[in-house]
């Protein structure tokens, strides 16, 4: 029926081995139309499509796969040239297509990406020859989706590829260079690592094409050469001068038809969406054929005018003559909303880190940290700089206002690295642990340099020596930025959330520990609710006063009412107080501040500047209590402490215990002791542990002096021997230390109780009933005067002889013999305890005695 239409052909043709469609086509004259193109079949279905002249001549410069006619699609068919790719592409697009399936959506950040990088090969080839360009001046990437076909357009007006380079570029790969991707690739996958970011840096981004499209067809033309097309089915490849001839000018177009299952990538939300995540800050623009409703005006036709005309007519009327008159001159139209397509700018935003700093407004640095770190809150700071010298580099960075969560959970192996990497305004990266040092791991930014190469591994990138030096500045500039914030908001705010984070940097940051310690904060005896910075302190120093004294505690009211900060606190010295973990290894790490070495108070050292007076008179004392320091040291602590000297910080506490320079004070014991990984096994720890303390006494408590006297008349005074260990432990408790046996120390106060309540009786103890034995099968043991504990202590032992093959059928040798009674003597003395399973089982029934009896036999024989 339709072939008997007039003025009606049709054109039945294949275009490759992908596509099989039956086109009818409207000619006059018999002549064929091989110029339609995608936009003018897009057109057709469209209302509103083709809108104004300018829009008509767009399509005319898009891809034109479809504008070819029977004899053309014969001749590729016939003369294209069939290629197989090379072994080592066919391997890795296979992995490429198994490993990446959960995220196919990277396919057109590297289409992108490459259509980016063939822009910037014909801009600098342009610097050298000005006729590179003469094709056509505009430097575009645009995205076009076709649902009737179920294709995907891919253009860029860049360099183009020639037939040898289509060849080469897609067909081949350096064998070194594949056989780094596939190794690496295999290893992230064994480790469970994301591997998405290894195509692009590995240069074979163009393959993720596969992931989604069944097919892949390039049209490229380079200034060099004619204009061809290349086509895949990822098995084989085949390459032929395109019989369109010359429709691009320059640049290429790739056309993904896409799987069933990729649907999705052709809506317009889902373009959108892709590149505003990955490529939104391109130094091209980026241009999707996207749909908009627009309010135009259209020409009334006149049977609508007519009728509008009587409705109106008596408002006509009532109209001056002169203004009837110009309305007759003007063509009659209405209003209507219709459905326009055009080429919609996505990335229309330069990257502000590109822009000089003197001419971004505060409000865009908010707005643009906002929308790239998904944070609802301003910044607290923020720094804009350029770096150059050996690497030169852009980058904005970013201190938020609180602190993530979970930032130190699994710190320094927890990939919460929030530093973003661009190279050439290509987002390549926000996985690197080592962009920031990891007590900067809140930071937010991005980086962008022109320096760093693409085509490497993201592991070789990290190594890579540039990238040293941009984390080197990076942490000069954030310090910077951070000494910038107001002194207000640091103390409130900052400190904070990431007062942790400056110490940690202390303890790890060799290279910056001078200026992170101009960052740290602390409380001090100087203010109840002010922190003060190492600065203030040392401004406030006495005159002599050569060290920066702070106590450790778990809290300011333990450290401030700690026996050691005593006589500090009288004469009117400052002390830093140490309240969280990690503050005291951050002291250690820190050898000096300003020319002030620091000085822990629980730590021996600790000297006041003394007149002449009170040398003499300390010396004194000294004299007069040797000994009983003597008596502490060699008889009633003896294996307890190192020595026993008289204290210079003490004025309300009788003792206190005193580590040396190197030992552990009580907090710092307390907290090695805590750790989840300590098993006892490490000899530093244990040494540190183990190091016996001095033990300080003041000569003017009363409890001191009484002791004094006691040793003086009797050396051998029980009482005093009781007095020195109880003070002794309880100033073990009070100096932050742990007991080693609380049991003997609650018994030692309790007598000591005892004692001054002149009470000598023991607590009355009900007699135990003896537990009745409900077996009636188990043999008599001999030798009732023995107990069982040391029936059941050798039948143990029987038992264990008998495993071993010493004790067989009843039959004993002497050895046997001698080691069952050297064990049945080691039991007893040690007072072990034995399981009766031998007993229970009836192997073993003779006593104790009877053992001795053997054994004097056998010794007589």
């Amino acid at each position: 029926m339709l072939l008997q239409i007039p003025h009606i052909k049709f054109c039945i043709f294949t275009c490759f081995d992908w596509m099989i469609q039956i086109k009818a086509v409207v000619i006059a004259d018999d002549e064929i139309d091989v110029d339609g193109t995608v936009e003018d079949d897009l057109g057709k279905s469209r209302d509103g499509s083709r809108t104004d002249d300018e829009v008509v001549q767009r399509e005319e410069e898009a891809i034109q796969l479809d504008g070819l006619n029977a004899a053309q699609i014969k001749e590729l068919r016939e003369k294209s040239e069939k290629h197989a790719f090379q072994a080592e592409v066919n391997r890795m697009m296979k992995l490429i297509i198994n490993s990446l399936y959960k995220n196919k959506e990277i396919f057109l950040r590297e289409l992108i990406s490459n259509a980016s990088d063939a822009l910037d090969k014909i801009r600098l080839l342009s610097l050298t020859n000005e006729d590179a360009m003469a094709s056509n001046e505009e430097l575009t990437i645009k995205i076009k989706s076709d649902k009737e076909k179920n294709m995907l357009h891919i253009t860029d007006t860049g360099i183009g590829m020639t037939k040898e380079e289509l060849v080469k570029n897609l067909g081949t790969i350096a064998k070194s260079g594949t056989s780094e991707f596939l190794n690496k690739m295999t290893e992230m996958q064994s480790e469970g690592q994301s591997t998405s970011e290894l195509i692009g840096q590995f240069g074979v981004g163009f393959y993720s094409a596969f992931l989604v499209a069944d097919k892949v067809i390039v049209t490229s033309k380079h200034n060099n050469d004619t204009q061809h097309i290349w086509e895949s089915d990822s098995n084989q490849f085949s390459v032929i001068d395109d019989p369109r001839g010359d429709t691009l000018g320059r640049g290429t177009t790739i056309t993904l038809v896409l799987k069933e299952e990729a649907s999705d990538y052709l809506e317009l939300e889902t373009i959108k969406n892709l590149v505003k995540k990955y490529s939104q800050f391109i130094n091209f623009p980026i241009y999707v054929w996207a749909s908009k409703t627009e309010t135009v005006e259209e020409p009334i036709e006149e049977d609508a005018e007519a009728a509008e005309e009587a409705e109106k007519e008596t408002a006509e009327d009532e109209a001056e003559v002169e203004e009837e008159e110009e309305d007759k001159d003007k063509p009659k139209t209405k209003k209507v909303e219709k459905t326009v397509w055009d080429w919609e700018l996505m990335n229309d935003i330069k990257p502000i880190w590109q822009r000089p700093a003197k001419e971004v407004e505060e409000d865009e640095y908010t707005a643009f940290y906002k929308t790239f770190s998904k944070d609802t809150d301003n910044p607290l700071a923020h720094i804009h700089f350029t770096a150059e010298g050996e690497v030169t580099f852009k980058s904005i960075l970013f201190v938020p206002t609180s602190a993530p969560r979970g930032l130190f959970d699994e710190y320094g192996s927890k990939k919460n690295d929030y530093i973003k990497l661009f190279v050439r305004r290509v987002f390549i990266t926000d996985d690197f642990n080592d962009m920031m040092p990891k007590y900067l791991n809140f930071i937010k930014g991005v980086v962008d340099s022109d320096d760093l190469p693409l085509n490497v591994s993201r592991e070789t990138l990290q190594q890579h020596k540039l990238l040293k030096v941009i984390r080197k500045k990076l942490v000069r500039k954030t310090l910077d930025m951070i000494k910038k914030i107001a002194e207000e908001q640091y103390n409130d705010k900052f400190w904070k959330e990431f007062g942790t984070n400056i110490k940690l940097g202390v303890i790890e940051d060799h290279s910056n520990r001078t200026r992170l310690a101009k960052l740290l904060r602390f409380q001090t005896s100087n203010s109840d609710t002010e922190l003060a910075s190492l600065e203030q302190y040392v401004e406030r120093m006495k005159e002599k006063q050569d060290k920066i004294y702070f106590m450790a505690g778990t809290s300011r009211k333990e450290a401030e009412s700690s026996p050691f900060v005593e006589r500090l606190l009288k004469k009117g010295y400052e002390v830093i107080y140490l309240t969280e973990p990690v503050d005291e290894y951050c002291i250690q790490a820190l050898p000096e501040f300003d020319g002030k070495r620091f000085q822990n108070v629980a730590k021996e050292g600790v000297k006041f500047d003394e007149s002449d007076k009170a040398k003499e008179k300390r010396e004194t004392l000294e004299k007069e209590y040797e000994p009983l320091t003597t008596w502490l040291k060699d008889k009633a602590l003896k294996d307890k402490i190192e020595k026993a000297v008289l204290s210079q910080r003490l004025t309300n506490s009788p003792c206190a215990l005193v580590a040396s320079q190197y030992g552990w004070s009580g907090n710092m014991e307390r907290i090695m002791k805590a750790q989840a990984y300590q098993t006892g096994k490490d000899i530093s720890t244990n040494y540190y542990a183990s190091q016996k303390k001095t033990l300080e006494i003041n000569p003017k408590h009363p409890l001191i002096k009484q002791m004094l006297s006691r040793v003086n008349t009797d050396a051998e005074d029980q009482t005093a021997s009781d007095l020195a260990v109880v003070l002794f432990e309880t100033a073990t408790l009070r100096s932050g230390y742990q007991l080693a046996d609380t049991k003997a120390y609650g018994d030692r106060i309790e007598r000591m109780l005892r004692l001054s309540m002149n009470i000598d009786e023991e607590p009355e103890e009900e007699p135990e009933e003896p537990a009745e034995d409900d077996s009636e099968d188990k043999d008599e043991i001999v030798d009732e005067d023995d107990d069982e504990e040391t029936v059941r202590r050798l039948c143990d032992c029987c038992m264990m002889r008998m495993q071993n093959g010493e004790f067989i059928s009843g039959v004993l040798t002497p050895l046997t013999v001698l080691s069952f009674l050297l064990f049945f003597l080691s039991c007893r003395q040690q007072q072990t305890r034995m399981n009766c399973e031998a007993l229970n089982r009836g192997v073993c029934n003779i006593g104790a005695r009877t053992w001795t009896k053997v054994l004097f036999q056998y010794h007589r024989g």
